[in-house]
């Protein structure tokens, strides 16, 4: 899995070179309207990726140490490290790429707001996918994973309709994210083994 996400993520950012016309432009007028930020819906999904990606494990945190939940504990640190592994793989993905926002390039991409910071990958979308793997790679439920991913792909079309983003930026966001967690994920099996407690507290909470 880790090869195949560094591969697609390596044709990720080869496609930037090449995709700031034809069809993403496109696509991203398609979505994008005048007064993006007039949007309640679209706004506030935008607005909750890196809230809730803190405040998931910072609540799974907060139970485990009121139960006294050891393998709780462990998950929320878990998710912690994917976010900050996804968070340093993000900055340093924007800084070698340098891609410019699509409103930087293009006068008839209207943005909610104007930021200085690069454009692939979304600093957004990555914490909302790195959160939604963290948690599908945890608890591995239909009925967490399902809105979990719905989330994180609804923040990342969000930042399409705000004008900030190309689609491929979303798609290298999708792709750091995954990879973060599953690297917290890999990383926790390597240092502490599975350790089988199948009736813990936050078992119980997704049975």
């Amino acid at each position: 899995m880790r090869k195949t996400i560094l591969s697609l993520l390596s044709v990720m950012l080869c496609a930037t070179c090449f995709a700031q016309g034809g069809w993403e432009v496109d696509m991203v007028r398609s979505i994008n309207p005048q007064n993006p930020a007039a949007s309640f819906t679209w706004r506030t999904l935008s607005n909750t990726a890196k809230p809730l990606s803190v405040a998931v494990p910072a609540g799974m945190l907060a139970v485990a140490l009121l139960e006294k939940n050891t393998s709780l504990r462990n998950n929320a640190l878990e998710m912690a490290a994917g976010l900050a592994i996804t968070t340093v793989a993000t900055a340093g993905i924007k800084s070698t790429v340098n891609r410019e926002r699509p409103y930087q390039r293009y006068t008839d991409i209207y943005p909610d707001s104007f930021d200085d910071a690069k454009s692939f990958p979304s600093g957004h979308a990555s914490v909302a996918f790195s959160t939604a793997a963290s948690l599908a790679l945890q608890y591995k439920k239909w009925y967490i994973t399902v809105p979990a991913f719905a989330w994180a792909g609804a923040v990342g079309y969000s930042r399409l309709y705000m004008g900030q983003h190309y689609p491929t930026d979303i798609l290298g966001s999708a792709l750091t994210g995954i990879g973060s967690a599953w690297a917290a994920h890999w990383l926790r099996g390597k240092l502490f083994g599975k350790k089988a407690n199948p009736r813990t507290a936050d078992q119980r909470i997704v049975d």
